[in-house]
Formats: structure tokens, sequence, C-alpha cells
């Protein structure tokens, strides 16, 4: 088969030419969301090149949030679905539709980044939730709380959010430490989002001080960096 014009004569490497011509098929809907691309096979002589060089295109197209491979199915176009939220530091969530228990269990806060809250050593009840937007998973929260409770309020926990079964008791937030931070998927979140190993996170570490002495909350979100922007506005200083 001809090499394609878009190879000819250009000063791009091989490989983002590809990688362009992709982005230009899925932009235009060539390659519509959610559906299967053709194998780099089928690209590779397509464009008359290397499957190395095919391959190397789609992982840049997967790190950047275009395509989603699955194992022994393919890549598919990723469905772009940024959320915009206003980052509200007096509440636990940036709002969702619906949640998903995934678990309640004892575990030791053990993220390099948290660790900065100073957090207790001994382990602590860890409620691990999704949140749902127009039933996809927009963010998964891992909140710890410092203090042991009752079982009719850890079966609270596992319906609504920490914050909210506290308020419920009288018990308010009185201060709020906040962290956001970039790092790679791993482990469980991989399987929520349906993304890569090493994938970019947004990831908003919480810490709320509570007026009950023994009860602080810890806890992180974690979003696709292509999924969730937060913005947030801050009062200026008071002119005379």
């Amino acid at each position: 088969m001809a090499q394609p014009k878009a190879l000819i004569g250009s000063s791009s490497t091989l490989y983002e030419v590809v990688r362009e011509e992709i982005i230009k098929r899925i932009k235009n809907g060539t390659y519509k969301p959610e559906e299967l691309i053709p194998s780099a096979s089928a690209l590779s002589d397509e464009f008359n090149v290397s499957p190395i060089t095919v391959k190397r295109a789609l992982q840049d197209l997967r790190s950047a949030g275009f395509l989603i491979s699955i194992a022994g199915k393919g890549s598919f176009v990723k469905k772009q679905s940024r959320v915009l939220r206003k980052l509200d530091v007096s509440r636990l969530v940036l709002g969702g539709d619906s949640l998903k228990l995934l678990s309640i269990t004892r575990e030791k806060i053990t993220d390099a980044t948290m660790l900065a809250f100073n957090p207790p050593s001994e382990p602590m009840l860890c409620i691990r939730k999704i949140v749902y937007i127009d039933d996809a998973p927009f963010l998964y929260d891992a909140t710890y709380i410092s203090r042991d409770v009752g079982d009719d309020l850890i079966e609270e926990f596992g319906k609504t959010f920490v914050i909210s079964a506290l308020e419920k008791r009288s018990i308010q937030v009185t201060n709020t430490d906040l962290i956001i931070d970039a790092a790679p998927a791993g482990g469980q979140v991989e399987d929520v989002f349906g993304i890569p190993t090493g994938y970019p996170l947004l990831r908003r570490f919480y810490k709320f001080t509570t007026n009950h002495k023994d009860i602080t909350v810890y806890g992180m979100l974690q979003a696709p960096f292509d999924q969730l922007a937060c913005t947030i506005s801050l009062p200026g200083k008071p002119t005379k």
C-alpha cells in the first residue's frame, strides 16, 4: 500500500504524524466516542509504518486521555466528559448524582502526601465509595475517621458522606486543610475508571477538624485528570 500523503515530506517524526492523524479522526467523528479504533496492525498497514511506531502513538494518546485500552479487546475512543466544579473548602465532595459503597475496613493511612496531615499511626475506620454522575464514575473517595463509632453510624456512612452523617449528630467541621496534587493511577482506581496503570489522576486530600475533640476526618478524592477540573474564588483585601 502506498504511503499516505500525510506522512510524505513531514518534518515531524512518523509516530507524531500518526498520533495527530488519529486525533484528527477522533475530533471529526471518524472515530466516535466509546468505539473501537482499528488495531495497531491495521493502522501500521494503512500508514505504511512499523507496528512499534503505531504503538508509540497509541501510548501517547492513552496518556493524553484520547484513548483507553481494554486487554484482549483493543483501543477505544475515550468519552470526553470533563466536569468543572467549584472547589468548596467547607464540604467533603464536589457534587454527584449517586454513591456506591465499596468497602468499610480498618486501615492505616500510608499515602505519603496524606501523611503531611500527621494522621494517627494506628488503623482507622476507612470508608471507600464511588461518586457517580449520569451513571458514570466521577470520583473515587476514601475517607478515614479517627475514632471508633457505633454500628448505626457505620451503617449511615455506607449511605452518605461521613461529614453529612456526623453533622446529623451535631458534629461540625471547625477547620479544613486541603492538598491538591496529581499522581499516576494504580490499584482499584484503575478498575473503577477503566484506565491504564500510570494514567494521570487529580487528587484532593482533605483533613477536617471537628468540634468533637476525638473526631478528625481524613480522606482523598481521585478522578482522571481529563475528567475533573476545579475552580476556587478567594476574596481579596478590602479597599479603604
